[in-house]
Formats: structure tokens, sequence, C-alpha cells
């Protein structure tokens, strides 16, 4: 009779091959874009049978959301490092979302994929919601660490549903990087300007 691993080990040989799966995934859209992110390619280059890729994520869309999800864990990171500095929650709202513009637009795939999640939601995702509470924590100073969701406001509180709109205005920008009718600096521009009466009371 076999035995079974620990629950312990298991937990974590099952995370590793999560993780695998997603790197390999961002791999490929770096190369050639979410198409490339093709469900036989990635299982049979991340080592792990068809059947298995599908128990973790059930469509495509829902492993292009992993790897963009991926993208925002690095975004929160460089952010908990080098946290901004600008004076006001203005200032400091914007610096975070042209290091996210700049991220993703280094692979417009994946930043045309978190756009589509985001407004077409053909999968359950907590991106925006992700993207609102790290913006609120930079707007009034909080830092950007694991465990600080005692730190965010009841979601319906004025406060968050302000930060939400910039969130909202950023995706609207974003897409029109991908259209090709904004440039980066016209996008800062822009988000400066509705940044500054939406936080003008944090």
């Amino acid at each position: 009779m076999a035995v079974q691993a620990p629950i312990g080990m298991r937990m974590r040989n099952q995370n590793q091959r999560r993780k695998r799966i997603v790197q390999t995934a961002a791999a490929l859209a770096l190369r050639g874009g979410v198409e490339a992110m093709q469900m036989r390619t990635v299982a049979e280059r991340a080592g792990v049978a068809l059947g298995t890729l599908y128990r973790y994520f059930p469509s495509k869309m829902d492993l292009v959301v992993a790897v963009v999800t991926e993208e925002l864990d690095l975004l929160e990171t460089s952010i908990s490092r080098r946290p901004p500095n600008a004076e006001t929650a203005a200032g400091r709202a914007v610096d975070v979302l042209m290091r996210a513009t700049r991220g993703l637009m280094r692979e417009p795939e994946l930043a045309d994929a978190l756009v589509r999640s985001l407004i077409m939601a053909e999968v359950k995702t907590e991106l925006g919601a992700r993207i609102t509470d790290l913006l609120y924590r930079v707007a009034t100073g909080t830092p950007v660490t694991e465990g600080e969701e005692g730190a965010l406001p009841d979601r319906d509180a004025d406060d968050y549903v302000l930060v939400g709109s910039l969130a909202s205005i950023w995706i609207f920008e974003l897409l029109e990087i991908l259209k090709g009718h904004r440039d980066m600096e016209q996008v800062q521009q822009r988000l400066e300007v509705a940044a500054e009466p939406l936080l003008a009371g944090f």
C-alpha cells in the first residue's frame, strides 16, 4: 500500500506546480502574446498533464488572470521596497499607477488581458479590488505589506469609492494606450488631472 505524503508536503508540491505553470504561461506570453498561451503547450512546457492544468485553471482566461496577478504581486513587492515619496495622496497614487502602466506596457498582451478581465468579467477576479486596495494604501500613507487588510475601510466608504474611481480612469487610459490613442506622457497628465480633485481630501 502506497504511503501518502504529509498534507503540508502535498500543499507545497501543489503550490510549486501551480507556480511553474504560471511562470511557463508568462514566458510563452512574453514570446508570442496571449495567443501563444495554448493550454496544451503550457502543460507540455510545464511538465504536467493537460488534465492537471485544467484542474488548476479551468479556462485559458483563468490562466491569463493568474499571470497578470503575479505581475501585480511584483508591483506590490516593488512598492513595499520603494514606496512612492510624493507629498500628496494624488502624487503617490499617480506614481503607483504609472509604475503599473510601464510594467504592463512592456508586455502589451498581458495589459490587454488585464483590461479584458476587468471589463468583460469573463472569470471571477479580485484584480480590480486589489488595485483599488493598493491605491488606497499609498494614498493614505499606509505601508504596502502583507496582512494590512484591517487598514482598509468598508468598500462602500466614500474615500474608497473615490480611489476606485481613479482606478477606473486608469483602466480606461490603459485601453486608450492599447488602441494607440495615448502615449505615456499623456496618460500621466490625465491621471494627475483626475487624481488631484478625487484625492484632495486625503
